[in-house]
């Protein structure tokens, strides 16, 4: 039995382990795979206060770890893969043992669609990115490429544009799904081409990424597009399945939190990329995680008294 458990290991799951830890309330942090979730594919990290130098994606992750083992949570790299959360036990099973505790704090995450053509994978943090906030500065000078058409693709293509030399966008259909003041920005702007009707069929390179390869949707015909990097803005996938008909979910999936990130079910709260909101960033779920170990603190010691 638990105090708290906090399911996910990203930035807002290990800085609410660490708050939990240091209130002094029994902390077990549940992971399936390595602390860091979707910064580990981050190579640098440079907007991160405090550091005046580039740091590792995955050296922030560890020193994150570091920090609430050395506070005293728990942290298991176990996979969750059934909850029940509404009864006043939360009960947590993995594929290896069940777990008790009498909060919860969610913090799956979520994780960047991916296009699922040849060579994807590897250039994962070797070329490709999903966050442009995150790594635009790293192509200073650079040629990359932005793939998308909504409002996402549309404000990170203008953001990557003020370190860029030249930003392609290609876009599937013939228009932008995107804001018209989001398009308008984008059409003024002499750093960025648009390529229309094209789709990304191969990424290419060596140890690093090169170009991309793209077909016309019309005649289908292919060519070579040379790029230092490629952004890839289709959308998010919120890892909450396994809560589904438990807290509720927003029409995307996303977890619905009040700005205390309680959800619908008392003692169980939810930070990190896996909630309703509009920008997503280290620093955001940091700050949120900080608040859910508040907010589950807060709650043990209502209960107790």
């Amino acid at each position: 039995m638990y105090d708290l458990i906090i399911i996910g290991g990203g930035p807002g799951g290990l800085t609410s382990a660490i708050y939990g830890a240091r209130f002094g309330i029994s902390t077990l942090l549940l992971e399936k795979q390595a602390a860091g979730g979707q910064i580990n594919l981050t190579e640098y990290i440079e907007n991160y206060p405090g550091f005046d130098e580039p740091i590792f994606g995955y050296e922030l992750s560890q020193r994150m770890e570091k920090q609430a083992i050395k506070f005293g949570a728990k942290i298991i790299y176990e996979e969750v893969i059934e909850v029940d959360l509404k009864s006043e036990i939360k009960i947590v099973k993995t594929t290896e043992s069940k777990y008790e505790a009498k909060t919860i704090i969610i913090s799956t995450g979520a994780y960047p669609k991916r296009l699922f053509i040849p060579n994807e994978e590897n250039y994962i943090g070797r070329g490709i990115s999903f966050c442009g906030t995150c790594d635009a500065p790293l192509f200073k000078g650079k040629t990359v490429a932005v793939i998308g058409g909504g409002d996402t693709a549309l404000e990170e293509a203008l953001i990557i544009s003020k370190w860029a030399d030249k930003v392609y966008i290609i876009h599937r259909r013939d228009k932008f799904k995107g804001q018209k003041i989001l398009q308008n920005q984008v059409f003024k702007n002499d750093k960025i081409k648009i390529i229309f009707n094209h789709i990304p069929i191969e990424f290419y390179g060596d140890n690093l990424l090169k170009g991309v390869k793209i077909k016309d949707v019309n005649d289908n015909n292919i060519k070579n597009l040379d790029v230092n990097g490629i952004f890839i803005f289709i959308g998010h996938l919120p890892n909450s399945k396994i809560f589904e008909g438990q807290v509720d979910l927003s029409e995307n999936g996303f977890i619905k939190v009040d700005r205390n990130m309680r959800t619908n079910i008392l003692g169980v709260f939810a930070c990190g990329d896996v909630i309703e909101k509009e920008l997503r960033q280290v620093t955001i779920s940091v700050g949120e995680g900080a608040i859910a170990a508040y907010e589950a603190y807060k709650f043990l010691n209502e209960s107790n008294s």
